[in-house]
């Protein structure tokens, strides 16, 4: 079985900023490249931060309002509400990141845990190589249903577990797997759940399986 890692997810050609870019500097280049956030950058590539729309709304959100209707805005609230504020003042730091060979589990749980829309992807030296965002890892759900069942009979059913081709009939709908049929061993069944929920593009498993063998109806050993 071949997963897709964040390596084959994530953008590469990574739009960056550094930790002096000013203010509208930053506004052009999210505008410029139709993202809503970059990495901030240190002299050797590494990532220090990053920086969304966001971090610059707060920042537009501390000026006075021009029409007097709102209350100003509190003394501890940002210092660099103007458009001389600086990547490194307005970033989210330090960055969560993530590495090329993390599965999409990995980055999608580190995503959640950190409620964060994207991670900047290193490499082992610590520079920013991609970014991946939570489209990216949807992306998964974008195969085609009978790339799924091809991986599914053939790799998992028949290579990996050594079944029949017609143990199992296999039919899969906009990702939703559904097997039916009969193994020789009750252990298997959830052998096959749980191989068939790791393919990329699954959904969800619904299995109709019934053992003729050990732990099966019949008692046959």
């Amino acid at each position: 079985m071949h997963h897709r890692t964040v390596e084959d997810l994530m953008t590469h050609g990574v739009v960056r900023v550094e930790r002096g870019t000013p203010f509208k500097n930053i506004v052009r280049t999210l505008a410029d490249n139709d993202v809503t956030a970059v990495p901030v950058v240190d002299d050797l590539g590494h990532p220090v931060g990053v920086v969304s729309e966001a971090d610059l709304l707060r920042t537009v959100a501390g000026r006075p309002d021009p029409a007097g209707l709102l209350a100003q805005p509190s003394a501890d609230g940002l210092d660099v509400a103007s458009d001389g504020a600086t990547a490194e003042e307005l970033m989210t730091a330090p960055p969560v990141c993530a590495r090329p060979e993390w599965s999409v589990v990995e980055a999608a749980r580190m995503m959640d845990a950190h409620k964060v829309k994207r991670l900047p992807v290193v490499d082992e030296t610590g520079v920013l190589v991609g970014i991946v965002s939570r489209g990216d890892l949807l992306r998964i759900f974008l195969r085609r249903d009978e790339a799924i069942r091809e991986e599914i009979a053939g790799e998992i059913l028949v290579r990996t577990l050594g079944l029949a081709p017609a143990d199992l009939a296999v039919t899969v709908t906009d990702g939703r797997v559904s097997l039916a049929g009969t193994v020789r061993d009750q252990s298997l069944v959830a052998v096959i759940d749980r191989l068939c929920r790791g393919v990329d593009g699954v959904v969800s498993v619904a299995a109709d399986i019934t053992a003729d063998g050990p732990g099966g109806p019949s008692g046959r050993p």
